[in-house]
């Protein structure tokens, strides 16, 4: 039996239980492009827990023994440390499908705009709509966008659905609204008999002037990050390093803690922790160029 197997089988009461309570993870999947069933998911999440929760008590046996803690001590680290590991565990698992559906939408925002200029000079050389899905789905530059055409493709020749089903079906599952918005158009405008063409020509021309607002809109705010970085996150550390020496002349303690501790609580944790949130922000905020 497989980990998802074994996941089911041991906790797919739990699963059918609480599967209300975690129906908002359903879309996310969807989203996500994961493909599991919500219910089989839930099991996989409380039996990952279950297993980091057991396994945790094999280093904290290893570190009691080697610190030589109390008896006290080791029944407080045997209780929290495990329990936090299995609640992490629990956490990542419950919001991994949203985080994926979220990079899978950057992806495909990103790269829609060049997507869009290349299926209108594909359309414009007189081949079907359904064949410039299908050449576009090839093209694994295009990321996540390339990945939701392929659907569209295997939607039709495996499942043998009309192409505009097929582009339908995808467009409400896609994480992108302006995917969505695309696929649902061009269904539009191909059952009204209008010209795709010019849809998809005007939908590359928007999109691309969209795209170039929001990297002037990001280039912009860029000085102002660097500006904030170098204030709180270079100078400010600088400062309170020059700041702990003099003291430390002065008076080794400050609060019951020696002033060499703090100073170097500063410099490989704190100012770590601080540039790493740093990045992960700007990671976040960025435009690809």
């Amino acid at each position: 039996m497989n980990y998802r197997g074994l996941a089911t089988s041991i906790f797919s009461g739990v699963a059918d239980k609480y599967i209300k309570d975690f129906s908002f993870i359903r879309p996310y999947l969807q989203m996500a492009d994961i493909k599991i069933p919500v219910r089989i998911y839930i099991s996989i999440i409380f039996f990952s827990s279950l297993m980091v929760y057991l396994i945790a008590f094999i280093p904290v046996t290893i570190i009691t023994e080697v610190l030589g803690l109390s008896l006290i001590q080791k029944i407080a680290y045997f209780f929290f440390i495990p329990l936090m590991s299995a609640i992490t565990c629990f956490a990542i698992f419950l919001f991994y499908p949203s985080h994926k559906a979220f990079d899978r939408r950057k992806s495909i925002e990103m790269n829609l705009p060049f997507v869009l200029t290349h299926m209108g000079a594909i359309v414009d050389s007189g081949v079907p709509p359904y064949i410039v899905f299908k050449l576009i789905s090839r093209f694994e530059e295009y990321g996540e966008v390339s990945t939701e055409m392929k659907k569209i493709v295997k939607n039709v020749e495996n499942f043998g659905l009309d192409p505009l089903s097929a582009v339908r079906e995808v467009a409400e599952r896609t994480p992108s609204n302006d995917l969505k918005q695309l696929l649902l158009g061009f269904v539009s405008t191909t059952e009204s008999g209008g010209d795709v063409k010019l849809y998809l020509k005007n939908a590359g021309q928007q999109a691309l002037f969209e795209w170039r607002i929001k990297r002037e809109k990001f280039l912009q705010q860029l000085s102002a990050y660097a500006e904030f970085y170098t204030g709180l996150l270079i100078a400010a550390p600088l400062f309170i390093i020059a700041l702990f020496a003099v003291m430390n002349l002065i008076q080794p303690n400050i609060g019951g803690y020696d002033i060499l501790t703090l100073t170097k609580f500063s410099i490989y944790l704190l100012v770590p922790l601080l540039n790493g949130g740093f990045l992960l922000f700007l990671r976040g905020v960025e435009v690809e160029m």
